[in-house]
């Protein structure tokens, strides 16, 4: 008991250095950056993730209420002119009134379509927003449609990958219109002329039925926007059944869902 004591005594004390104010600061910025990576991380891949999977299911939802529970059939290869296309009213703001389905953006694809672009509550949210004033599916016009390129489920992400013949459908209530991929422009923020009836022109009265989808570019910024035209091929009365790929897109969407 006194050797260890004397022992004790013989050791040198340690004094506490002194804080830096320098190294309180490096370590404030190294938790910042961790905080702000970790941030990235979820916003860019988790988040995304999480709402693109909410938006197809919300999708799918409307779908399977239209179908009234019945399952998807595909319409007959040959079949009669279904005629003039039946056009709806535009719905209140924010209002889902019908789907998106590129089989271009993959196999299970699909995103609500809401009316107007408001970022809080469309395009943040449920993925595709109509431009409240211009025609709907089907319409002689112009169907304009915006959203988002990068983040919040990334609906328009492969917008520059959409190649000549590409099918884009716009699906409601009423049935599946599909309309034709064309070409891809890219334009100045400010470059509203898209939006008319015939893009670009201005005074002129549509002849034909268009579809015009926008987004931002270059990726990751707003500094100008993508668009990408298509025109309207046919459409498909849900009573006659969905065109073949698209039939099977939905029987891939039930077995995701």
């Amino acid at each position: 008991m006194v050797l260890e004591d004397s022992r004790r005594a013989r050791r040198p004390v340690t004094v506490p250095r002194p804080v830096s104010w320098l190294g309180v600061l490096g370590e404030l910025f190294i938790t910042a950056g961790v905080i702000v990576l970790l941030f990235l991380v979820w916003q860019t891949w988790i988040n995304n993730i999480v709402v693109s999977t909410a938006q197809r299911d919300e999708a799918l939802q409307l779908s399977e209420e239209w179908n009234k529970g019945e399952a998807v059939r595909s319409a007959p290869d040959e079949r009669a002119d279904p005629g003039v296309p039946i056009v709806a009213t535009a719905p209140a703001q924010a209002v889902p009134f019908g789907t998106l389905i590129v089989p271009r953006f993959g196999a299970d694809y699909a995103r609500p379509i809401a009316e107007s672009v408001n970022l809080r509550e469309v395009l943040n949210t449920q993925g595709v927003g109509h431009y409240t004033g211009t025609q709907m599916p089907g319409e002689v016009g112009n169907f304009a449609v915006a959203a988002h390129r990068t983040g919040w489920g990334d609906p328009f992400l492969n917008i520059d990958k959409l190649q000549l013949g590409d099918s884009i459908y716009a699906e409601t209530e009423a049935g599946w219109y599909r309309y034709i991929f064309r070409s891809l422009e890219y334009v100045a923020a400010s470059g509203v002329g898209v939006l008319n009836p015939v893009p670009q022109v201005d005074g002129v009265v549509a002849s034909d039925r268009l579809m015009t989808l926008t987004s931002c570019n270059p990726i990751h910024t707003t500094d100008e926007r993508i668009i990408a035209y298509a025109v309207y091929d046919t459409w498909y009365p849900r009573a006659e059944g969905a065109p073949a790929e698209i039939a099977a897109l939905a029987q891939n969407l039930e077995r995701v869902g």
